[in-house]
């Protein structure tokens, strides 16, 4: 027998109060739920036995202000006299998805009030999981590590998804508490303790947020409304509503949890997951509604906000102005920078590899952004993506690894397991120094071992078989090739797998981790302080490939002008072969800023041989051309502007 009602002890409009639980003066609380086809919604307070008939509103909202529900009470939601179920705007899950969830105050004592944000031109992304960087696997554990990003020149920290998802080990793309902050990784105090933090080193936070699908366990967001559609599919369950019937309100509830990253945990920059999985028709697109929303928030912050989104489509659209036609996202991550920079490093042709020619669309990417722009593709069998070369580089995040293009391996290989050492130092330069927005992907920087595997924690048996059935599936479609060493594939919800992916932060110090590193130290400063490599533009680059000797070549420069400073032009020179290569210079002297063969950035465990290193400088009148040694970076600025 369910506990008598108590009558309201506030009226208000529910629909236009903000959606959960928020705690206002004298122990007040306002509460808001969507249940459009809950005849009768009640607010169940589990400890003290009050139960409560919100009031039911416009467009299917039930809500009101409460009296005596101060921040830590726990609560719950009847609808029509089922068994209480959790709030899907919940700021707090204390004990995981299915129990009840918790009132948490937006008050916070923050010491960032004069912090304005990073500008996009400026990010240098570092993606993190939070469960797997530090052995605690905590937002608090991350803060004593800010300072060594900060000095290695990263600029925006991303953090992999944090929303409530079950159990303990996650990538976080099985969330279902949207609002939540994960509480094993220290609920949102956590979060919040680590924005600030960033904020005092002068480092941006970026969040990785899912708003194509949910995870499949404790995902409660089915028994309040219509938030799914049956019209389409993704390739992880049932779609979002964004262009049905009660759209409009499924809208304002990712569009909310959004809004309430920026302003409640000061978060700098949103990463969209998988946008091109978001199924809608709408004459206004949810991405363009959500990204202006966002950028607005921002803009009334006095903060710099951004939208980054992830899409494999090549849409120009999506990162194109409104104004123009576009969707507005401030960037988007290039998957073509990584797969051409992947197949000239490695050869690798299976699965989405297929259509990728070595250095051709390496060269490509560095000219426009996207490598495919409206030809063939033989992985899709069909033409493929837009063009782009109008967009602004600056819209473009590229990156030689991240989470998904490791973790998403079967073995969870990182580069390191897959190019010689000299290998890892040009993906390094071919990202770093690209004319776009750099990412670095927890580890790569001082060719972190261990592997990045795919790992779950969840409670029902059916499930976790129905992962383990869809991870083999996934991984039939790239052929094994020679550096899939085989045996069995490491089993997703197995602690050990989670245990085997964690980063072990004492190799920086060590070896040739610290020479990698050193090398990372010393292009992100050259990036940062040399002016043609701070510039981000496409309209200030030249690119020339020879596929006979395997050598691409940028030529990166400023404008001049009465009001610019004084013109400033950089060559740098990425040889993929295995011989020494004669590399035409352009017009200049250049002198040579960059060697990746010096010895502080040297493996001391290799033979290295008689050493063979770049010319010192360059005089050249266009014709002159220069010996660069195999798998080598050589970058050079010139000194006659």
């Amino acid at each position: 027998m369910s506990i008598p009602a108590e009558p309201s002890t506030a009226a208000a409009a529910p629909h236009r109060l903000p959606l959960g639980a928020r705690p206002l003066a004298a122990g007040r609380c306002s509460f808001c739920v969507w249940a459009p086809r809950a005849e009768r919604v009640a607010l169940v307070l589990p400890r003290s036995g009050r139960e409560i008939d919100l009031a039911a509103g416009e467009r299917g909202y039930h809500g009101m202000v409460v009296d005596d529900v101060p921040p830590g009470t726990r609560y719950a939601f009847r609808l029509d006299g089922s068994d209480p179920l959790p709030d899907p705007a919940s700021r707090s899950q204390p004990d995981g998805p299915h129990g009840p969830s918790e009132v948490v105050s937006p008050a916070f004592a923050w010491t960032d009030g004069a912090w304005r944000g990073v500008p996009l031109d400026q990010y240098v992304l570092y993606e993190l999981h939070v469960g797997t960087y530090t052995p605690e696997g905590t937002f608090d554990a991350i803060i004593p590590h800010l300072d060594d990003l900060r000095n290695l020149g990263i600029t925006a920290v991303e953090l992999m998804p944090v929303a409530q998802f079950p159990g303990g080990r996650n990538w976080g793309y099985d969330g279902v508490g949207l609002y939540a902050a994960q509480n094993t990784y220290g609920g949102p105090d956590g979060l919040r303790r680590l924005a600030d933090a960033c904020h005092a080193r002068g480092l941006a936070l970026v969040l990785d947020v899912v708003y194509n699908h949910l995870g499949p366990e404790g995902n409660y967001l089915p028994r309040f409304g219509p938030c799914f559609t049956d019209r389409y599919s993704t390739p992880w369950g049932r779609a979002l509503n964004f262009d049905g019937e009660w759209s409009d309100e499924v809208r304002r509830f990712f569009i909310e949890n959004a809004l309430m990253w920026v302003g409640d945990f000061h978060i700098d920059a949103l990463r969209l997951d998988a946008v091109h999985a978001i199924a809608d028709e709408s004459p206004v697109r949810f991405v363009e509604e959500l990204c202006a929303a966002v950028h607005r928030r921002g803009r009334t912050l006095g903060r710099h906000v951004h939208c980054i989104a992830e899409s494999a489509a090549n849409d120009a659209r999506l990162i194109t102005a409104p104004e123009l036609g576009g969707y507005g996202a401030a960037a988007q991550w290039s998957d073509d920078f990584h797969h051409a920079l992947r197949v000239t490093l490695t050869g690798e042709g299976s699965g989405y590899y297929a259509g990728y020619r070595p250095l051709e669309h390496l060269h490509k990417v560095y000219e426009h952004g996207y490598a495919f722009t409206g030809e063939f593709d033989p992985f899709r069998r069909r033409r493929h993506g837009s063009p782009c070369r109008a967009v602004p580089a600056e819209r473009f995040v590229v990156f030689a690894q991240n989470h998904d293009q490791v973790g998403n391996r079967r073995l969870g290989e990182r580069l390191g397991a897959l190019v010689p050492f000299e290998g890892l130092k040009l993906a390094a330069a071919a990202t770093i120094l690209s004319p776009f927005v750099p990412l670095i992907f927890m580890g790569e920087e001082y060719a972190e071992p261990a592997p990045f595997l795919y790992f779950i924690s969840h409670g029902d048996e059916r499930l976790i078989e129905a992962v383990r059935r869809g991870r083999a599936e996934e991984f039939a479609e790239f052929a094994r090739d020679d550096h899939d060493a085989g045996g069995p594939t490491p089993d997703p919800q197995s602690e050990e797998t989670f245990r085997r992916s964690k980063l072990d932060l004492s190799l920086r110090r060590q070896g040739r981790h610290a020479a990698l590193l050193a090398f990372y130290r010393a292009l992100l400063r050259l990036r940062r302080e040399h002016p043609a490599l701070a510039s981000l533009s496409k309209e200030t680059i030249e690119v020339k490939r020879d596929d006979a000797t395997r050598t691409l070549t940028l030529r990166r420069w400023t404008r001049s002008g009465p009001s610019a400073p004084a013109p400033a032009e950089a060559l740098l020179i990425l040889h993929f072969g295995d011989a020494t290569a004669s590399v035409r210079a352009p017009a200049g002297r250049w002198r040579l800023l960059l060697d990746s063969g010096e010895d502080r950035f040297a493996d001391p465990r290799a033979d290295r041989g008689p050493p063979s290193r770049p010319p010192a400088g360059i005089d050249s009148l266009g014709a002159e051309e220069a010996l660069i040694p195999p798998r080598s970076v050589a970058l050079y600025d010139r000194e006659d502007l």
